[in-house]
């Protein structure tokens, strides 16, 4: 039977602001995308994890009269509500144990921009309650302060999940998405979007190819269904560290379907079910041990653990940690 190769099309995708498409779907995206950074109407961003929310947030911001001033982006899931009240709205000199100086935040930096708040779902609800009267005044007080501070600021958000299910749980102000919510902007998943699990395989090669090393010239019939398909949860992030993979572990022109994870060969990962639960108790035991050895004071505990901030503030959340 002859091997069925498949090679690099002759046309690459469109790039629009980074974003990477043969897609009619994704150029609907673009032209309203087009449309709404013409104006300062608050736009939510919704799409799974992985379809490049933040790039789309960068394109609004790059084609709007906005875009000579500054851009701020922040994870509102990464950061604990006292860190991410600090980071949001500055703080003055004394205004709490290690400010030795004022620090302007988001808020301030973005003035006459773009401030992109990512993950908007997950920002616990004190915090939400002051990021309203930002949305509403365009006015905030840093902490520690005692004056008001006027900005301009657009605002655009984005979330994986539906902030009106947020609502219902209590997690989420209802008058806040309402502000936020003007303009909701939905993305489509990596399965959704015609003929770009292809062209964006090709691309990331491509990438890869121009590093060095390796050099994939054709991907063979068996890899190639592979990876259409696959139901891709993390859509292009994944797709992406997927062709990593193919490059760190395979050799020759050829990319095969031995090149691909375990998940797209169709393998099952281990079963660590039984493993789980003593895994977590014993993470749980190190943390809370190195907590106790710092005082409570998380950046030294994280530091000692050999893991970011944002990390450890994951973790304690997993592992239900007050």
């Amino acid at each position: 039977m002859k091997r069925v190769l498949h090679q690099p099309p002759a046309q690459p995708p469109e790039c629009f602001h980074g974003i990477v498409t043969v897609a009619p779907e994704m150029r609907e995206v673009f032209e309203l995308v087009r449309r709404v950074a013409r104006t300062d109407a608050p736009t939510l961003i919704r799409g799974e994890s992985g379809t490049g929310k933040e790039l789309v947030a960068r394109a609004l911001h790059a084609l709007s009269p906005r875009a000579p001033e500054p851009f701020q982006a922040i994870n509102c899931a990464m950061l604990s509500s006292e860190m991410l009240a600090s980071e949001l709205f500055g703080h003055v000199k004394g205004a709490f144990t290690g400010a030795i100086r004022d620090r302007p935040g988001v808020f301030r930096r973005a003035d006459g921009g773009t401030v992109f708040l990512d993950e908007i779902a997950d920002m616990p609800l004190d915090v939400q309650a002051r990021v309203l009267r930002v949305v509403q005044e365009q006015v905030f007080t840093p902490l520690g302060g005692t004056e008001d501070l006027r900005v301009d600021v657009r605002f655009l958000s984005a979330t994986h999940t539906g902030l009106r299910r947020a609502v219902a749980q209590r997690r989420f102000r209802m008058d806040l998405m309402y502000r936020l919510r003007v303009v909701p902007l939905f993305l489509p998943r990596l399965v959704e979007r015609s003929g770009d699990i292809g062209a964006l395989t090709w691309h990331f090669v491509g990438e890869r190819n121009a590093l060095g090393g390796r050099r994939v010239e054709a991907i063979d019939g068996p890899a190639w269904d592979a990876l259409h398909a696959f139901p891709w949860p993390g859509n292009i992030r994944e797709l992406h560290n997927v062709i990593e993979y193919a490059f760190a572990v395979g050799e020759g022109p050829v990319l095969g379907l031995a090149d691909l994870t375990p998940e797209l060969r169709g393998e099952d990962p281990p079963d660590w079910s039984e493993r789980s639960h003593p895994l977590r108790d014993q993470e749980r035991r190190r943390i809370l041990d190195a907590l106790a050895a710092a005082g409570g004071r998380k950046s030294e505990a994280a530091q000692a653990l050999g893991m970011s901030r944002s990390t450890l503030w994951r973790k304690l959340r997993e592992l239900r940690i007050g």
